[in-house]
């Protein structure tokens, strides 16, 4: 990796710079809306309305039909049973929130290697080809080395392949089989170790010892975060071209674009960097975790006031079972660009991944469904939307992290899942 006191200063115009080093490198990914998920979000949760069309795609794919969403209060509904209102009250009589919400989705699991991973991976090592000596001391033929069961070993090794150089990927001896295979299949020498933090950096550091390959680490680098932030800018591009091209006659208010984006949090890389993206903007960041077994550390440490540094959690959201990095909380807490964190139960996450896949036709991981889910389920975070938007209501950007789960894993989670109702099977229109 890049020596950090090399790297660009975090903030938005080295994001800007980070887009033209990996242009060509990586895809600018779909953004889509869903008039069903919409209007989902703008019910109180309990509550599904009629099943409406299904997703439309913007940005580099099809413009929106103009179909109209409606709002789903049942309140100001007449016919609405004694029964149905009840329902849309939480514990202790609390009147469930009926925000209004258009939600936007930034289709990452199109990415290449099937996650946004790509971005920072091809980011830290086109820095690395500019650090002074770097290639005439032979940095090419030695190479990269990480430690990564997920996405990041994927994306580190088709970063390196596209460079022509080794890539060494320390990976615990209990990973996925695919996860694995996908791995060696981008042309990396795949070393094992034990599955604990320790173990697995000390055999990357016999690697770098071995070898003089230089470390990529997986999010806790300005490289890292920079390239990811990357996702922020196409969102922030894209939503606002089709917000202006379905209104037609250039309302800014109409055609503002996002007011708020909701990205899940690991070790924190994509969410600083997409903070980075909109500093100066007047969009809201806000980050999103499981809750299960303590896996919302960003939460935690965001209300406490000081890092989180261990987690050990078995969430269904393998993706996020990392704490907070020491340079993403830089830019997360200490400069205050995230405005807050919301997390959400293994429940509402298969919820939210059957609703995913169901209307907007996509395959993905549990980890990136888990800003749906806030949206959807998090009583907290609609109170605050539906007390600060008013009737205006907010265009929320969703992040969709990734699709890497094989279809197996697919079937069998949704098999185990007995929470499923009426309004993720409700039929839904072509």
């Amino acid at each position: 990796m890049a020596d950090p006191s090399t790297s660009p200063p975090l903030t938005r115009e080295s994001v800007f710079a980070a887009r033209e080093l990996i242009r060509g490198f990586v895809h600018r990914t779909p953004v889509m809306s869903s008039a069903s998920l919409s209007a989902l979000a703008s019910s109180p949760s309990s509550i599904p309305p009629p099943s409406l069309p299904s997703a439309s795609t913007f940005g580099p794919g099809a413009r929106d039909g103009g179909e109209e969403v409606q709002d789903g209060n049942e309140d100001e509904n007449e016919n609405v049973n004694e029964n149905e209102k009840e329902k849309e009250r939480g514990k202790g009589g609390r009147k469930k929130a009926s925000p209004k919400i258009r939600l936007w989705f930034k289709c990452e699991n199109l990415q290449k290697v099937g996650a946004f991973k790509a971005r920072g991976a091809f980011h830290a090592i086109e820095r690395l080809k500019r650090e002074p000596g770097w290639l005439e001391g032979g940095g090419r033929e030695r190479g990269v080395v990480t430690h990564s069961s997920g996405n990041h070993a994927q994306a580190l090794s088709l970063a390196a392949r596209t460079n022509d150089m080794p890539a060494y990927i320390v990976m615990p001896s209990i990973s996925a089989a695919p996860k694995i295979a996908a791995t060696k299949g981008y042309g990396a020498r795949v070393i094992f170790s034990g599955s604990t933090s320790v173990e697995r950096e000390a055999v990357t550091a016999r690697v770098v010892e071995e070898t003089g390959a230089r470390l990529v680490p997986p999010y806790d680098h300005p490289d890292i975060i920079l390239g990811q932030g990357t996702l922020g800018l196409e969102f922030q591009e894209d939503v606002a071209a089709a917000a202006k091209n379905q209104d037609g006659n250039g309302d800014d208010k109409v055609a503002r674009g996002l007011d708020a984006i909701l990205a899940p949090c690991g070790g924190g890389g994509m969410l600083s960097g997409v903070a980075l993206s909109c500093e100066g903007t007047g969009i809201r960041v806000f980050g999103a975790e499981p809750s299960f077994q303590g896996a919302d550390d960003g939460k935690r440490g965001y209300e406490s006031g000081r890092r989180v540094e261990a987690v050990s959690t078995l969430t269904v959201a393998d993706g996020l079972r990392t704490p907070v990095g020491r340079v993403p909380w830089s830019v997360i807490y200490e400069r205050r660009l995230v405005s807050g964190f919301y997390s959400v139960s293994e429940d509402e996450i298969k919820r939210a991944l059957r609703l995913a896949c169901e209307r907007l036709k996509l395959v993905l991981e549990p980890s990136a469904v888990v800003p749906l889910a806030v949206a959807l389920y998090n009583e907290d975070f609609r109170a605050m939307v539906e007390r600060e938007a008013g009737d205006d209501g907010w265009d929320v950007g969703i992040v969709l992290s990734g699709g890497n789960v094989s279809l197996d894993a697919l079937g069998k989670l949704f098999a185990e899942d007995n929470t499923a109702t009426a309004d993720v099977t409700a039929d839904v229109a072509a």
